[in-house]
């Protein structure tokens, strides 16, 4: 929700990277040797999280012997003890995939049951139904029961879903759907109105305590994950330009819980991926023997070329009764979920990627469910915002909103309404602070901005100066989901790729606002924003809303 009242065009340059070529027959032995440099020691010591692809791969390992069959990794490590190849695994071992996952996955089943009996308990009086106790026992066990099991049948406690994207959310509502319908069948047999009267009364809260059990559940979950506890062990494959923007990436997020433990790349690939700073582990062909020797618990592939043709699939039967899972990049950047479909084609299945609709019923229905939202916050909150505009104007005397020109849907301009959070000066002492903090970036934003009034800091705090730009919602000049509203400066510094921000409505929150708001790049403000604008459904908008209200409160980045 938090947008910045003066921003700096961006310049919108990208660091150019040097593609890798493909696979030769370099000895392996011999490139993964450590050379007796200061350089190769000072980039072996580098961290991934800036990593450079303008280096060449060593051309004199091009005039060695032939390449002859991989090593394991522990004759490797025998072999040549300064090996950098095979790294010991850490003595210290966390919890391994099986052992958490199946504590998160008991401990959310336990909830299950209880919020099964208390959803019983609380339809039971509401019934006009003659219960008798051993009836009432009968049901509140069987509701014990059934709740989970209903669960379980929609997938509700997949070991790949925890933690991870919506499906665990989705299980519990197929779990609701397939109750009700399941409990409709005995009452029709024995014409008991009280069987189905329960189930239409008590699955639905129970579907409503199990969602609020795994969003508490995901949350400690993600807790635990940001401080290196519970996390999936991962060794990256493919390319030394793929894996390295990959673990990047991983690296980033770690709330995802993700821990690269090293990389595979092409014998090829391993001097320019050591130069980036990356820890080679070995070669494409010793995955399956770094897994066990690392207790590695996924494999992430990326979409490179040196994955194509028959590697993923040999890897995938090399894996199978490992208990390890196998995550794949598809390269398809910024698009997933709902416009992604595997279909049969000629024989073979081919990933199906569906246009992203940005006109028609979809936009109708968004257009809808913006003015109905909006149209009763306002109503509710109106004495809120009376009592606001009166701070605003108590402080200093000046206007109470602030207003801005930013660019809206298809490049049209639209005045955006802010409550006033900055001195009436602000604008002219913008050149000032921004010639003192060069390092600020394409988007001037300062945690102790001078300019920001008294009233201000409490209003941005909390993201309320935003909230005027409810009126921008019922004129259809923003949407309460959506990018970003960039100024003209910001747009006339866009590449192609960050003019798509643009084929949907501006936004009064985003994913932007739920990842952090002012402690992302712009790098990244604009990645988000076209994973939304590539990617948008209903279901995203009410998700992404429903976490608006978490990062509000919990005011990360907000300044």
């Amino acid at each position: 929700m938090a947008t910045p009242e003066h921003s700096a065009a961006p310049n919108g340059a990208e660091d150019g990277r040097a593609r890798p070529g493909p696979d030769g027959n370099e000895d392996f032995a011999a490139e993964l040797r450590p050379r007796d440099t200061a350089e190769s020691r000072d980039a072996l010591a580098a961290s991934t999280a800036h990593p450079s692809h303008d280096v060449s791969p060593d051309t004199g390992a091009m005039d060695v012997a032939r390449r002859r069959p991989a090593d394991s990794a522990a004759e490797t490590a025998r072999r040549d003890p300064r090996s950098e190849a095979v790294l010991e695994p850490s003595p210290v071992r966390t919890p391994g995939l099986a052992a958490w996952t199946q504590r998160y996955t008991l401990t959310v089943a336990a909830a299950d049951v209880l919020v099964g009996v208390v959803a019983v308990l609380l339809a039971l009086p509401v019934l006009k139904y003659p219960f008798t106790t051993g009836n009432t026992l009968v049901i509140v066990a069987g509701a014990a029961l059934a709740w989970p099991l209903a669960i379980a049948i929609s997938r509700g406690y997949e070991r790949s879903n925890i933690g991870v994207g919506d499906d665990e959310m989705r299980a519990v509502m197929r779990a609701v759907v397939f109750a009700v319908a399941v409990g409709a069948v005995p009452a029709a047999i024995t014409e008991s109105l009280g069987v189905v009267a329960t189930s239409v009364i008590a699955v639905p809260l129970a579907g409503l305590g199990s969602i609020a059990v795994r969003f508490a559940a995901r949350k400690n979950l993600h807790r635990q994950q940001r401080a290196g506890r519970n996390v999936r062990r991962v060794i990256v494959v493919g390319s030394a330009y793929a894996t390295a923007d990959l673990t990047e990436v991983l690296t980033r997020e770690p709330h995802a819980g993700m821990n690269v433990i090293g990389v595979c790349v092409p014998r090829s690939d391993v001097s320019r991926a050591r130069d980036a700073g990356l820890a080679v582990i070995g070669d494409l062909d010793q995955v399956p023997e770094l897994i066990r020797a690392y207790a590695a618990d996924a494999v992430a592939v990326t979409g490179s070329d040196a994955t194509r043709h028959n590697y993923l699939r040999e890897l995938s039967w090399a894996l199978e009764g490992a208990g390890v899972e196998l995550l794949v990049h598809p390269g398809l950047v910024e698009v997933a979920g709902p416009r992604m479909h595997i279909r049969p084609y000629v024989g073979l299945p081919l990933l199906h990627v569906e246009q992203p609709h940005f006109t028609g019923w979809r936009r109708f229905v968004k257009r809808a469910t913006d003015l109905v939202l909006t149209g009763a916050g306002v109503l509710v909150i109106s004495p809120v915002l009376a009592a606001l505009a009166l701070a605003v104007k108590l402080n200093d005397g000046g206007p109470v909103i602030f207003r801005q020109t930013r660019v809206g849907l298809d490049g049209s301009t639209f005045t955006m309404l802010k409550f006033r959070s900055m001195h009436v000066d602000a604008e002219a002492k913008l050149a000032e602070l921004r010639a003192q903090n060069p390092e600020i970036g394409h988007m001037f934003k300062m945690e102790d901005d001078p300019r920001i009034t008294r009233v201000g800091k409490f209003l941005r705090k909390f993201s309320l100066d935003e909230l005027p730009q409810l009126f921008n919602v019922l004129a259809g000049t923003m949407s309460l989901v959506g990018p970003r509203p960039p100024l003209q400066s910001e747009v006339d510094g866009y590449e192609d790729h960050a003019r798509r921000r643009l084929l949907v409505t501006p936004g009064l929150t985003g994913l932007w606002q739920v990842s952090g708001r002012s402690l992302l790049s712009w790098e990244e403000t604009v990645r988000l924003d076209l994973r939304y604008v590539e990617n948008w459904t209903l279901t995203l908008d009410l998700l992404i809303l429903w976490k608006t209200f978490f990062a509000v409160v919990a005011r990360r980045g907000a300044y």
